[in-house]
């Protein structure tokens, strides 16, 4: 779940589709469709639904966001981060302060479950909060899960032709983030290649 999240927010930067980057959250009315469209996801991590999202609220996603994309830049190195923002990073240690601070907003304690069949289980509860607060805390929480995690050391950015997208790495074969790209990619070389014949 933290890597589907994480990768949700890292992905409403995007290429849009005329070789410019589109941005998903660029308005309140955008969050609040991606908040739609991932409320599963949300659900899952323990974010109920957020409700009015205004701009105060899409700010600091988007902050939030900048600091993940920094990290996922620090996490592929030595390949090159992601075009859309390689110049605009954010130094590691202030996204990493970034995401602890906003993760720190939702007091969280253990809760014990031991069912009479199986061994016990513990898992960890946010405690009350807002859903205005318990959103920025549950996506920093899914990307310090993430980048501390296993998946991390399969996120590649996508090299094709004006993407702009990070993804995790399924096979050793798999180079762009999705078959359009890979299409894209030979297409650019092929371009290329007869260019250069004259």
């Amino acid at each position: 779940m933290s890597t589907d999240l994480t990768l949700a927010l890292v992905s409403t930067i995007r290429h849009d589709g005329h070789g410019g980057v589109a941005d998903d959250l660029a308005d309140p009315a955008g969050l609040a469709s991606w908040l739609d469209a991932r409320a599963g996801l949300l659900h899952a991590a323990g974010v109920p639904p957020v409700g009015d999202v205004d701009e105060t609220l899409r700010a600091e996603v988007v902050e939030l966001r900048r600091a993940v994309r920094a990290l996922c830049a620090e996490a592929v190195r030595p390949g090159p981060p992601s075009r859309a923002d390689a110049a605009t990073l954010l130094p590691a240690p202030a996204a990493v302060d970034r995401l602890n601070r906003a993760a720190g907003r939702v007091p969280v304690h253990p809760v014990l479950a031991w069912p009479a069949d199986r061994e016990p289980e513990m898992s960890l509860v946010a405690g009350p909060a807002e859903p205005r607060v318990r959103l920025p805390a549950a996506l920093a929480t899914a990307a310090i899960a993430f980048l501390t995690g296993p998946d991390r050391t399969r996120l590649r950015a996508c090299p094709a032709p004006r993407c702009v997208r990070y993804f995790v790495q399924e096979h050793a074969r798999q180079q762009w983030c999705k078959p359009s790209c890979g299409n894209r990619a030979r297409v650019a070389r092929h371009y290329h290649r007869r260019q250069a014949d004259g």
